[in-house]
């Protein structure tokens, strides 16, 4: 079985794009970790880590999007926002995407910016801070984390779509005109959205209902006071069954970017490669341990499986060791 890559290619966007999208990233991560520091403690980290690999885990699954011949998978960033709130969330969420492209070859090392901004910056610091959170802030209960978890996904789907589009445009991509990617981007990402919103609204749900706490702190970005002990329990459990077992089920048709492409050009990727592109792409592919979340040259179950387990557990520990070390620096600042 062959695991859908995800995210953007190199050969979608031009040298000064992603550029341009690799430093804006870099400098809201910067941002994130100084900010996590000044209003956390180091009852965050376990939950970053265990979020992380859950996350990581259900990207791995990409669900069939009936009548179209595509399918999606979870982004992840609004769950992430509504249980350890939008700063650490960030840094969880771009802890997973590097993961992704060095260890498995996920998307493009020159795009790794550009899927950064796409699908955590924009839901992190667009869309929960300014339509999620304002109305959780004035109504808050379990129909309005519902309802605002749905809307929230489907607008940061919608935006990351249309960033895409933009970041291609600007790239001077031809093969794929304006008008006709973003026509086939928003419609399909809103579906994909209305089926992460559904996951995600359950997912909170589940949370609340267990231990409330847990998002009103993310929501006033408060100190982790509550016991976390059972929820990390049970996503960490579910991060090993869906990345070790159940990613074996995933749907073969091509994520929304790449059923949009294959719609426009034929193929699923656009080749646009060059000198530099090329050692780029080497540099990844002497990195890359699992390429396609499988074994080197041999596409089988258990490669996707051993890299299901392998990608929870390293992003799990990259997420810990992130949060531990800006933690860390605020205590030794404090003694």
């Amino acid at each position: 079985m062959n695991i859908i890559l995800m995210h953007m290619s190199d050969g979608l966007i031009s040298i000064n794009i992603g550029v341009v999208f690799t430093v804006i990233s870099l400098i809201m991560l910067v941002y994130s970790m100084k900010k996590m520091k000044e209003n956390q403690d180091e009852k965050k980290i376990p939950m970053m880590a265990v979020m992380a690999a859950f996350i990581f885990a259900c990207q791995m699954i990409n669900f069939t999007i009936p009548g179209t011949g595509s399918s999606g998978h979870i982004g992840g960033a609004i769950l992430l926002c509504m249980i350890l709130g939008y700063f650490p969330a960030f840094i969880s969420l771009s802890c997973v995407l590097i993961i992704q492209c060095l260890l498995f070859g996920d998307g493009g090392l020159l795009a790794l910016g550009c899927n950064i901004f796409n699908m955590g910056v924009i839901p992190c610091f667009i869309v929960y801070p300014l339509i999620i959170k304002p109305i959780l802030k004035k109504n808050y209960n379990p129909i309005t984390i519902a309802l605002t978890s749905i809307l929230g996904v489907v607008v940061a789907l919608e935006l990351g779509a249309f960033s895409v589009v933009l970041q291609t445009v600007c790239s001077k991509v031809t093969q794929l005109p304006f008008h006709q990617f973003v026509l086939l981007m928003l419609p399909i990402h809103f579906a994909i959205g209305l089926v992460e919103g559904v996951i995600t609204s359950l997912i909170c749900l589940y949370v609340y209902r267990d231990n409330h706490q847990i998002l009103t702190q993310a929501l006033n970005n408060q100190y982790t006071s509550s016991p976390v002990k059972k929820i990390m329990t049970v996503f960490i459990a579910l991060a090993l069954l869906v990345g070790g077992g159940l990613s074996l089920y995933a749907s073969g048709q091509p994520d929304g970017l790449e059923w949009s492409i294959l719609n426009i050009t034929g193929k699923e990727d656009i080749d646009n490669s060059n000198q530099t592109k090329d050692q780029i792409k080497q540099i990844q592919n002497q990195i890359t341990i699992l390429p396609d979340y499988s074994f080197k040259n041999k596409d089988s179950l258990s490669g996707t499986t051993v890299s299901g387990i392998f990608g929870v557990a390293a992003t799990c520990m990259l997420g810990g060791l992130v949060g531990y070390v800006v933690l860390k620096k605020k205590n030794e600042k404090n003694h």
